[in-house]
């Protein structure tokens, strides 16, 4: 893809998660700077449909990044529970058994809660990876958009952030045009085929 599309890549990938991040921390009374891998995924999205366009590429161009993605959101959500309280990643108080006490009383460790929903995705990644390749090629990225999307959105519930609308924080809407991205470029390559 050349140097335009890695650029757009970069720029968006910290710009998301700075942006998406410190917006996030801002709307629930946090004056300080947040990253997000979300924001960063968003981002990179962002940046990269645009060089795309650009280039005049049409397709998917993502699948190479699942894979890393997907195993590097396992492997940091639980850097995020090790750090604590202090990672501002932790979730609501709860009274349910398996609620971890992070110095302030039982919460959710929706971190690990993360971690295991890509793991359980990474698993079927592999699955089609060796007995579907094409398929993956195809569509693995969008597949992965909509699996994040689909689970953080969930997660999002569990945690103590200000909301923008209802019920809904940044990472909310994040998330449902993470989902609506990979639901439309699905349908598109669909299409096209």
């Amino acid at each position: 893809m050349g140097w335009v599309y890695y650029l757009g890549l970069s720029v968006g990938a910290i710009w998301g998660a700075f942006f998406f991040g410190s917006l996030n921390l801002w709307v629930s009374g946090e004056d300080i700077l947040g990253r997000s891998i979300l924001g960063a995924l968003v981002g990179a999205i962002l940046f990269v449909e645009v060089a795309k366009a650009w280039l005049g590429q049409v397709g998917s161009t993502g699948a190479l990044f699942v894979p890393a993605f997907t195993i590097s959101t396992v492997i940091g959500r639980w850097g995020c529970y090790f750090t604590g309280l202090e990672d501002q990643t932790v979730g609501v108080r709860t009274t349910l058994p398996w609620g971890v006490d992070f110095g302030d009383g039982p919460r959710h460790a929706v971190m690990l809660y993360e971690s295991g929903a890509m793991a359980v995705f990474f698993i079927g990644c592999l699955y089609l990876m060796r007995f579907h390749l094409t398929y993956f090629q195809k569509y693995g990225f969008y597949l992965m958009c909509i699996c994040y999307g689909g689970q953080r959105f969930l997660w999002e519930f569990l945690k103590p952030y200000g909301t923008v609308i209802g019920p809904f924080n940044v990472f909310h809407l994040c998330c449902i045009a993470l989902i609506g991205y990979g639901i439309c470029m699905m349908v598109a390559a669909q299409k096209r085929a």
